[in-house]
Order: structure tokens, then C-alpha cells, then sequence
């Protein structure tokens, strides 16, 4: 419960890119009593690091490593932030920093690599969906980005995850229609006044866009010239994730809907992805995106999301494909598929091919049921949950099956297990990544209504942490705690191992433990990393190493 990041003796900790930090070293410094103005924000490193990716460059002019780090900043809380909305919509979106390590110490390098993308940050739309909007033909920006994947080719998959909570109106003519319910917009904008300074976010304006928002983004960090691009061929939706893997020759991308009673999804590339760069087509606009059905039986199918199957035709009132991808969520109510406990992210296993999906917890309910009687489907979606599972699954090649299963799945690991030691009790498991030793690590995100107590396991668990799992054997052991308030969220690490990077979270955020920080107290929960008497916490970007620098180990 202490107000640091703890890791095992023998390792350090080191603090990089934290919220505020100049993208450059002519840009603004920090300022710790949260004055700095939104044009400032716009150079600065944002706030609430989540997925992280890193891209090695060629060694520098003395040998040392060298990389791009590419960090999600997802949100913005106005308790550390201040109440200036465009102050906000310059802290969320995307930071590429150049680092460099000397002495086995990690740092910022200026560099032209080095960017910021914002809400305000032009961007591209690429596949079956035009630029959705009235603003189409000049769209803008990145919002609440969270898990990240990687391309075979080396560009960065960013997923959009809760964009609605900046929308609302003011205008109490405005009603609700079917898809705003089904994304969540409604007119208070979650406590993010974003409508009150730009029309783009009221959702009574002519102006008004959130079919912009919720989709993969494809980043090349390597390009600081290009824009980045949304795949509209991958659904529209809160994206927890894009995990990229392959399948005989074809990309594959594993996302979920990352809200509880949502759905897990797959898109597959039309054909070899290497064949379609080289006819100049992006395996990321010509595909099938499926979403998932859970059998009782441990059995599991994927269900195309294309026009024509099933229900989704003209007749039923679905006008074509961009439709069909423009309201993802309600297409994938049509065809049945199975809502989950609060799906989160999913990772792959590099030694057996197995895919792993978190689920965080669920209140149950009609929520994580879809309003339908529980059924032996439980194990993905139970009654009440809450304390979360991780669950897995095994895809069988398409060319081997006849009326079989496209997959088997079965639970891993439930958090609830009273049987798991203390150093490896673990709550609302959010994160996983795979290490290439076969290692899953985990991250957890409990609530800040939840953080500490009072139900056991929480008080068990502590501060959120990420933990290390034995896929063979269900071994669990607790690797990092965040500080007070703070969820661990992204991870990966060095193509040497030497060095895990690991994202820190809206440390400091209101708990139910430590109570609610406002403007005059902003750091009544956590003053982490600086522990500045007059300062506020940060979310930041840790690099973890043996002190000796023989990987990151377990």
C-alpha cells in the first residue's frame, strides 16, 4: 500500500517520460502546480499512460540502444488537470519519444522522431468506411487510446477505447437514439464538458462527430510525417486492444469491446498479408472481422460481421458494409454472440500459438448477460464476478474442420481461487502480454472504489500490481505494485529483455481508501513520482532492469 512502485530486490525501478515533460528539450517544462496552458499540453508528454510499444532503431554512434517509445495516453482526470477542456483534448492521445540507454540508464533523446498526437491532430480514414461525419474531409484526432499491437511491418495498432465519455449537450431538446444508447453518449459526457468548447463533442450540434472515434489506429512512429490512419475494416467500438498474430500466411487481429456484457472479436486479412503490401493493398482494409460465440461445451465459433450473412441485410435495415462496421456493437447483437464479464486484453503465446483473454470482473446481471437467464456459458460470463478470470482458447485451421468448433476455450486462472499463495492474489486482471520465454504477465486495474477493501480479496491484493504466470502450470507470482490509486497498464520490453517498460496509470486518483484529491489537495492520494510537497502525481513510464542487467526476469 505504499505510495511508490515496488519491485523485488535486485531490481530498480526508473522513472521515464512522466505526464507534463517536454516532447522536446526547447518545449515547456513541467509545471507542478498544473498552470501550464493547453498549447503548452500540446508539447508536453500527456497524461494516463496505457499501451506502450517499443521499436528499435539502429545502435547510436557509440553503441548504445536505441528506440522509440510509442505510449497511449487514454484520459484526463480535472482533479490534476484543471477544468480547461482543450487542456484536455492535448493531454489524451499519443506520445513517440526517441530513447536511448547509457550505462544501463534509459533516456529521453531530442530528436525528430519525437511527437505528439491529440484530439485535435489530423488523421486519416482507410477501408470500408469513409470519414464518417460533417467534418469528414477534415478529421481530427485520437481520444481515449489504450492497448497497442504491432505490425509485421512495424507500425503501431492503437485502440480507441472510451470515447463517449467526452461527448454530451447542453441542449435538453436532444433525445437519444438506438446507437447512442448502444456507445453509451449520452448528454452529461460523463463529467467531460468537452461540448462546451468544441462542437465536434455536442451531440446536438450539426458538427457533432463520435463516429469518428472507436476504432484500430494504425501509427507509424518510424514516419513523424505521416498521419495516423483509422482501419475502419476492424468495427467500431470501445477497443481494449489490438493483439496482432498470423495464421497460413494471413494477419490476424484480436480486439475486444471493453465494457462489461461486451464482445470478444477477431479480423482476418482477405490473404497472405506479405502478397497484399506488395500489390500496394493494407491487409488492415481487406479482411473479415468476426465476433464470438462461447459454447456451454467449451466449443466457440466466429461469426462474420459482413453484409448479407445472417441478419445483417437490407431488409433488416442494414444499408451495406460501412454500416454494418459503424454500428459494430448492434450487428453483433443481431448475430447472437456471447456478452462477457468486462473483456479486456488479449495475448497470444509465442510457444503454442493459445490465446488469453482477461476478464476484469462483472456485477452480473442482465448487464454481463444481455438480459438472458445464466447459462453453463457462466465461465465467460458469470452471474456475479467480482474479482475477474483469465480465460483461454485454442483456434482450429479452418481447412480441419466440419461442423466443429472454430475453437475450444477453458478457463486459466479465476482470481477468486482460494488456494493461490499470497504473493500471487491478484484482483480485476486487465493486461496480458507474453514475454518471448513464454511468460504471461499480468496487470491488474481495480477501481478506486475497490482499491484496498473491504471485500477480502481486494484488502488481499493491495495496490494494483503485475504479476508473472506459468501458462503450464498456473504458478502466479507478484512482480510489480503501482502506488496509491494507480492501475498498471501497458507493457513490453527490449528485444535484448534487458529492459521492461511498464506504464503507471492515473496514480492518485480518488479511492475510497485515501479519499478524493481536488484542486487544493491534489495529491491527498498519491504524490508519486516526484513527492513534491506542492505537487500532484503523474501518470509515467517505468523501465525496469537487474541491477546487473540480465534481464528482466520473474
Amino acid at each position: 500500500e505504499a505510495d511508490a512502485v515496488a519491485v523485488p530486490a535486485g531490481f530498480r525501478a526508473d522513472v521515464l517520460a512522466p505526464w507534463g515533460g517536454p516532447v522536446h528539450t526547447t518545449g515547456p517544462d513541467w509545471r507542478a502546480d498544473a498552470s501550464a496552458t493547453a498549447a503548452d499540453q500540446a508539447s508536453q508528454v500527456g497524461s494516463h499512460h496505457h499501451g506502450v510499444q517499443f521499436l528499435p532503431l539502429d545502435d547510436g554512434p557509440e553503441g548504445e540502444p536505441r528506440g522509440l517509445l510509442v505510449i497511449s495516453h487514454e484520459s484526463t482526470d480535472p482533479a490534476l488537470l484543471g477544468g480547461d477542456a482543450r487542456k484536455a483534448m492535448a493531454a489524451q492521445g499519443l506520445t513517440v519519444l526517441e530513447m536511448r540507454e547509457v550505462k544501463g540508464v534509459w533516456e529521453v533523446v531530442d530528436s525528430a522522431y519525437n511527437r505528439r498526437i491529440t484530439a485535435d491532430s489530423p488523421v486519416r480514414f482507410s477501408g470500408p468506411v469513409p470519414a464518417p461525419g460533417p467534418a469528414a474531409g477534415r478529421a481530427r484526432g485520437v481520444l481515449a487510446p489504450s492497448g497497442q499491437g504491432l505490425t509485421p511491418w512495424g507500425t503501431c495498432l492503437v485502440a480507441e477505447e472510451n470515447a463517449d465519455a467526452v461527448f454530451g449537450t447542453d441542449d435538453p431538446e436532444w433525445r437519444r437514439g438506438e446507437t447512442h444508447v448502444r456507445y453509451g453518449l449520452s448528454a452529461d459526457g460523463h463529467g467531460h464538458p468537452w461540448h462546451r468548447a468544441d462542437e465536434r463533442f455536442d451531440l446536438a450540434s450539426a458538427k457533432a462527430s463520435p463516429e469518428q472515434f472507436g476504432w484500430i489506429v494504425e501509427l507509424d512512429p518510424r514516419d513523424p510525417s505521416a498521419p495516423p490512419v483509422k482501419r475502419t475494416a476492424l468495427g467500431r467500438f470501445a477497443h481494449g486492444g489490438a493483439t496482432v498474430t498470423e495464421a497460413a500466411g494471413r494477419l490476424v487481429v484480436y480486439s475486444t469491446d471493453a465494457e462489461d456484457g461486451e464482445y470478444l472479436y477477431k479480423y482476418v486479412s482477405a490473404g497472405d498479408w506479405r502478397e497484399l503490401r506488395a500489390k500496394g493493398r493494407s491487409p488492415l482494409d481487406h479482411g473479415t472481422l468476426y465476433v464470438a460465440r462461447f459454447g456451454a461445451d467449451g466449443g466457440g465459433d466466429w461469426l462474420p460481421l459482413s453484409h448479407g450473412h445472417g441478419p445483417l441485410t437490407r431488409d433488416k435495415g442494414w444499408r451495406d458494409q460501412a454500416d454494418v462496421l459503424l454500428r459494430t456493437r448492434l450487428a453483433a447483437d443481431a448475430l447472437g454472440a456471447t456478452p462477457l464479464a468486462r473483456p479486456e486484453r488479449v495475448a497470444v503465446n509465442p510457444r503454442d500459438g493459445r490465446a488469453y483473454l482477461a476478464l476484469a470482473n462483472s456485477p452480473g446481471g442482465p448487464t454481463c448477460t444481455g438480459g438472458k437467464e445464466p447459462t453453463a456459458t457462466e465461465g465467460v460470463c458469470r452471474t456475479t464476478d467480482p474479482y475477474g478470470r483469465i480465460i483461454r482458447w485454442r483456434e482450429h485451421p479452418a481447412g480441419r474442420r466440419t461442423r466443429q468448433p472454430a475453437f475450444h476455450w477453458e478457463e486459466f486462472l479465476a482470481a477468486d481461487d482460494p488456494d493461490r499463495p499470497v504473493d500471487g492474489v491478484f484482483a480485476a486482471p486487465k493486461g496480458l502480454w507474453f514475454s518471448a520465454d513464454g511468460t504471461l504477465w499480468i496487470s491488474t486495474g481495480v477501481s478506486g472504489r475497490d482499491l484496498g477493501g473491504p471485500a477480502p480479496l481486494h484488502r488481499a491484493a493491495g495496490n494494483n500490481a503485475l504479476l508473472a504466470a506459468d501458462p503450464t502450470t498456473g504458478e502466479v507470482r507478484r512482480f510489480l505494485t503501482a502506488p496509491r490509486g494507480a492501475e498498471v497498464t501497458g507493457v513490453t520490453t527490449t528485444p535484448d529483455a534487458r529492459t521492461l517498460f511498464v506504464n503507471i496509470q492515473h496514480p492518485g486518483e480518488r479511492t475510497t481508501r485515501w479519499g478524493t484529491p481536488d484542486a487544493n489537495t491534489p495529491h491527498k492520494v498519491s504524490n508519486w513520482p516526484d513527492h513534491h510537497r506542492s505537487g500532484r502525481p503523474r501518470s509515467a513510464t517505468v523501465a525496469v532492469r537487474r541491477e546487473e542487467g540480465r534481464g528482466e526476469g520473474a
